[in-house]
């Protein structure tokens, strides 16, 4: 199966089409995800060595300052808007830090950020979808460009500078490099701000589990996988077919799309015993909240470790958050993610 999403969009679209969204295909036919073997191999070997548990593990110091920093702006207001304030706020200050830009305008970027997402996550009948995901590539990009000019000329020890050294290694081409940039930025926020986001939820109608890992806080990495299961920030992802292919009793026929539900699996009677139900202690726990194979997630331990940091701050801090009384939940409308637009909720402080 293969992962060249633009591709095999490419081949689906008229001349003028193509032109009409260039933008898109300039830049997200570099993306690491969309791309297949060889290509995908040499960037994947190039980052995974940033990204293993070990390397991560150096980050987490900076993380909890992070987690602290943003529950010390809102614990003695009793309320927040925990996306906003929490949720985005971490996750996005985390990978600003690692590619050396802590001071970058972070509303901008989730504008951009949200603009991006409409290509992927927002259903097809969104008449302008295309478009505004142009605009945000094209923001993200003109805003990224010259932060890439500023580490060719004085290199630190951020991501940026490590794919500006394989470049002039010949590893990779500048476009890789720009892509890649990008996809840190987008990628690097968005899916772990929804997990969090999701997983709070998760344990604010199931306040026994919040209590539990209150006063258990050992249990934080059990608990974190049980979020991932439980209500994961991506529901599927896309594969099309290489060649005709026997998957059960179905045939898939060359060059047909897939949908595959990584939410279905992580639902699976087979595999978990009352699968419906949030139990922080559930082992094993043998989730694909991070997909699997050659695929599967680059930044799962960044993620993590920012979600165990997160949720240890949470629970050491407030009491079980709840859903402000007039607020409702409302989800962006995608089949890929699972993310809630606001999460106003109100709490105590823990003395």
């Amino acid at each position: 199966f293969s992962s060249d999403r633009m591709g095999y969009l490419e081949s689906e679209l008229t001349q003028e089409e193509r032109e009409s969204i260039a933008p898109i295909f300039n830049v997200l036919k570099y993306w690491m995800v969309f791309r297949d073997p060889p290509e995908h191999t040499v960037l994947r070997m190039l980052l995974n060595k940033l990204f293993t548990p070990v390397a991560i593990e150096r980050y987490r110091p900076m993380v909890r300052k992070i987690v602290q920093k943003a529950l010390d702006k809102v614990v003695s207001n009793g309320r927040m808007e925990f996306i906003r304030d929490f949720a985005y706020e971490v996750p996005m200050s985390v990978i600003l830090e690692l590619i050396g830009a802590p001071d970058l305008d972070r509303d901008k970027i989730k504008e951009w950020s949200e603009a991006i997402g409409v290509f992927f996550f927002i259903k097809a009948d969104e008449p302008r979808r295309r478009e505004i995901a142009c605009e945000g590539i094209n923001s993200m990009v003109d805003y990224i460009t010259p932060l890439i000019q500023q580490r060719r000329e004085h290199p630190g020890i951020d991501l940026i500078s490590l794919l500006i050294s394989a470049e002039e290694a010949g590893q990779l081409t500048y476009n890789d490099v720009l892509a890649t940039c990008v996809l840190l930025v987008f990628g690097g926020h968005e899916t772990t701000m929804n997990l969090i986001a999701n997983g709070t939820l998760a344990l604010m109608t199931h306040p026994q589990e919040w209590e539990k890992l209150q006063k258990d806080p050992t249990m934080i990495k059990r608990a974190v996988e049980e979020l991932l299961r439980y209500d994961g920030s991506v529901k599927s992802t896309v594969r099309w077919a290489k060649s005709d292919v026997m998957v059960g009793d179905k045939l898939i026929k060359k060059g047909e799309r897939l949908l595959v539900s990584l939410s279905g699996a992580n639902r699976d009677p087979l595999q978990f015993d009352d699968p419906d139900a949030l139990d922080i202690t559930r082992d094993p726990n043998l989730h694909v909240a991070f997909a699997h194979g050659i695929h599967v997630c680059l930044g799962a331990s960044l993620a993590r470790m920012e979600v165990e940091e997160a949720f240890s701050g949470l629970v050491r801090r407030i009491s079980c958050p709840k859903l402000e009384k007039t607020a409702k939940l409302d989800y962006y409308p995608s089949v890929v993610h699972r993310a809630l637009k606001s999460l106003p909720v109100t709490f105590q402080e823990l003395k």
